[in-house]
């Protein structure tokens, strides 16, 4: 098939060009943007005279040129003035003093919980319109601690009073506001927001009567709606390569808009009155689904895919990709550096580009709607890897897999949401009715996301960043060359299969997780704490729960724990205490034990539970396992918002675990004056937990008066805080100690052995 591609230089100058330039100076951006124009010009009206030994198509190659620089001009122009805009005027100048002011913005965004130190943090997209009584008109990003701020919806307009702060990477920015207190609400929604409001919170009503997972999982798939969602279950999703189905993307909107041309088919309209029908339907997705950059991208994508496939003419495909592109990026420049606009690009493309051959070729083997499903998923799958390795720096290796598993049940559940939200804010009990099959439609696609991740090898490590995309490139380019070769695919699946022998083989003799006899597990849950202590069979008392729900659900499924004696959060740091709906996740848990001189900013993830504090002295028996508690001591204070980080970390607590043949020191993340408070009560112990993630407020007399053997030191890899602390692995060394690190070993078992207790790493 013969392509028509002269408007994919022009795209990728556009697309190139805003992502360069948006890190230039406005006065380079412009002298480029000046530069580039006047090129064009000169190429596009120079005229040739006429003479023998002119080669033909001369002419054209400089139109090409100059069309291709006038669009990179056009592109750099644009940058150039929302970055002057950003960078001069009242917003950045309080954001270079660093000043406190009161202003009036507009939200652009849905509201976004983020874990924070301590506390979480709301993010919220805005346009300043005002500052200190000047007009302005420019983007900026809240910070903000008040839950009040959840509860905003685009287009609302507020008064703030907060810091202003520059933002720390390139971009069409104004300022950071870090704000304080609630959201003074200036006026309601527009019209189309409060519709979209409006259906969204029907639609929440009607999928209440469904398990937990699926009213969080089908109002995603439906309206981007993901407030609900577990985010245990969201990173299952990603590592089957599923997170698509969770977001607004082109496929949702095509199976709408598909449906609605076949109903317009069904009730007779012609080929001219259905597509102004599907038109419709796309604006009322759009607007319900919130008129966001992403969610337009994504109805962009989606109509140019859904054409080009179900007319047949995918030849037209990829002029109308391209210029969509042009048109996306002159419009907002910001989306050239989307990681997002990259991978809805690339999967349409694919599905330009690739699926129809593929389609094709599979055809002659297998049965059609078969091959369909198979060249469709493939296709986007592969073009869309090398952005995907960038990212996460590991290769899917079950998403093909677990897309065709899926793909079933995505159009009935899409299908039967959206009937659901259309009919929701006329009757939400006709909607419940809707949901009930589209509910069991998302529990296939559930079962699907939880069974795939659970796979040994899901994910496969690769390098990341740049690097690792061409290096998944050129891996591509040698399996092409391969494939084309039948002594070389021959030689190919000889080695593939040895490989597959000796994988089965060292897994089937390598000892399992988690190990036999273990006693402890240290979860590798980033730059944070959780600690499992084995109580019994599926039983463990969990220390802390890390900084995000998901990796200590992995943790704890991995060791098969299914019931919970005790929760003990030593202190009330996010990156102790924000994962515990993981903890909490498909789990009973029986009581929780907290430092007494908390706030209670823990309370929230608590919810239902049996809540007491600790005290010295204080000791808790499950089975054969005996917790006793240290510290805090009795004369500390009760801590307030206005305590520092390390007032925070010396009220944690701090306890000691036995049972026979094990004993381990947890000491939370108390500093130097905690420690030497404790000093002279610190028991002798096999392991000690080193405090504060292994940081350099540490007291040698404390950590020696331990003479624990195994120091274990939970820590993200490369965090910002330079965790551990060269000083503390030097001590720690001194005393000698076997260090055990989760950033380098992944989690880490405590098991018991005939004499003593040994580390086994699971990396």
């Amino acid at each position: 098939m013969i392509r028509d591609i002269r408007l994919l230089a022009p795209a990728l100058a556009t697309w190139l060009t805003a992502a360069t330039t948006l890190s230039f100076p406005p006065p380079l951006t412009y002298t480029l943007a000046a530069t580039a124009a006047l090129t064009s010009l000169y190429l596009l009206t120079r005229r040739r005279p006429a003479a023998p030994h002119n080669r033909p198509g001369a002419g054209g190659w400089r139109v090409v040129v100059g069309v291709v620089l006038a669009c990179a001009a056009a592109s750099a122009c644009g940058v150039a003035l929302r970055t002057t805009a950003v960078t001069t005027g009242p917003v950045r100048d309080l954001a270079r003093a660093g000043r406190f002011a009161a202003a009036e913005a507009v939200v652009t965004g849905d509201p976004q919980a983020k874990p924070g130190h301590g506390r979480r943090m709301v993010i919220v997209r805005a346009r300043a319109e005002a500052v200190e009584r000047t007009k302005v008109r420019v983007p900026v990003l809240l910070i903000a601690g008040d839950p009040g701020w959840l509860r905003l919806v685009p287009s609302q307009r507020v008064r703030l009073r907060g810091r202003f702060a520059p933002p720390d990477r390139t971009g069409l920015l104004a300022a950071v506001v870090i704000v304080r207190g609630p959201p003074s609400v200036l006026g309601p929604p527009s019209a189309p927001q409060r519709a979209a409001e409006h259906v969204r919170a029907r639609l929440r009503a009607a999928v209440d009567r469904l398990p937990p997972d699926r009213r969080g999982v089908l109002p995603g798939m439906v309206v981007g709606d993901t407030s609900r969602l577990d985010p245990a279950l969201a990173e299952e999703f990603r590592t089957a390569g599923l997170t698509h189905l969770l977001v607004v993307s082109g496929a949702n909107l095509a199976i709408v808009t598909g449906a609605v041309l076949g109903l317009c088919r069904l009730a007779g309209l012609g080929r001219r009155r259905a597509p102004p029908v599907a038109v419709l339907a796309v604006l009322a997705f759009v607007v319900v689904a919130r008129p966001e950059p992403s969610v337009l991208r994504a109805a962009l994508m989606g109509v140019i895919g859904l054409l080009a496939l179900l007319t047949g003419r995918e030849r037209h495909g990829l002029p109308a990709l391209a210029a969509a592109v042009l048109l996306l990026v002159l419009i907002d420049p910001e989306l050239a550096r989307s990681y997002g606009f990259a991978l809805s690009v690339l999967a349409t493309a694919g599905l330009l580009v690739l699926a129809p051959s593929w389609r094709e070729r599979l055809a002659r083997r297998l049965p059609g709607p078969v091959a369909d499903a198979l060249a469709v998923t493939a296709a986007a799958e592969v073009a869309v890897a090398p952005v995907l390795v960038m990212l996460s720096g590991e290769v899917g290796v079950v998403s093909v897999a677990a897309n065709l598993l899926a793909a079933p049940a995505v159009a009935p559940a899409t299908l039967l949401g959206a009937l659901a939200a259309v009919t929701a804010p006329v009757s939400v009990p006709l909607a419940r009715l809707i949901v009930w099959p589209a509910g069991l439609a998302v529990g296939w696609i559930i079962w699907v996301a939880r069974t795939a991740a659970a796979l040994p090898y899901a994910t496969i490590p690769w390098t990341g960043g740049g690097l690792g995309a061409l290096a998944l490139l050129a891996a591509g380019a040698v399996a092409l060359l391969i494939l084309r070769g039948r002594r070389l695919r021959l030689l190919a699946a000889a080695a593939l299969t040895g490989v597959l022998i000796a994988v089965v083989a060292i897994r089937a003799i390598a000892p399992g997780w988690p190990p036999p006899g273990w006693q402890m597990v240290a979860c590798d849950v980033g730059q944070g704490d959780a600690l499992v202590l084995s109580a019994g069979p599926g039983q463990a008392v969990i220390v802390d729960t890390g900084p995000e729900p998901a990796p200590v659900d992995r943790c704890l499924r991995r060791l098969g724990i299914e019931d919970i004696p005790l929760v003990i959060l030593t202190h009330p740091h996010a990156d102790h205490v924000n994962g515990m709906p993981g903890v909490r996740h498909r789990r009973r848990v029986h009581e929780v034990l907290t430092t007494p001189l908390s706030p209670g900013r823990e309370a929230r993830y608590t919810t239902g539970l049996t809540t007491r504090h600790a005290e010295p002295g204080q000791q808790w028996r499950i089975g054969d396992l005996t917790l006793s508690v240290l510290a805090p001591l009795s004369s500390a204070h009760t801590l307030s918002p206005k305590d520092d980080g390390t007032v925070i970390n010396n009220a944690s607590v701090v306890l000691v675990a036995r049972r026979p043949g094990f004993s381990a020191l947890l000491a939370g993340d108390i500093e130097v004056d905690a420690q030497r408070a404790l000093e002279a009560g610190v028991p002798r112990v096999q392991v000690l937990k080193v405090p504060h993630h292994g940081s350099r407020s540490q007291d040698p007399g404390f950590l020696a008066a331990a003479h624990a053997s195994i120091a274990l030191i939970s820590v993200g890899e490369h965090n910002d805080y330079g965790h551990p602390s060269g000083a503390t692995l030097g001590l720690l060394h001194r005393l000698h100690t076997q260090i055990h690190r989760t950033d380098q070993e992944g989690d880490i078992a405590i098991v018991r052995t005939a004499t003593t207790v040994t580390a086994i790493s699971r990396n």
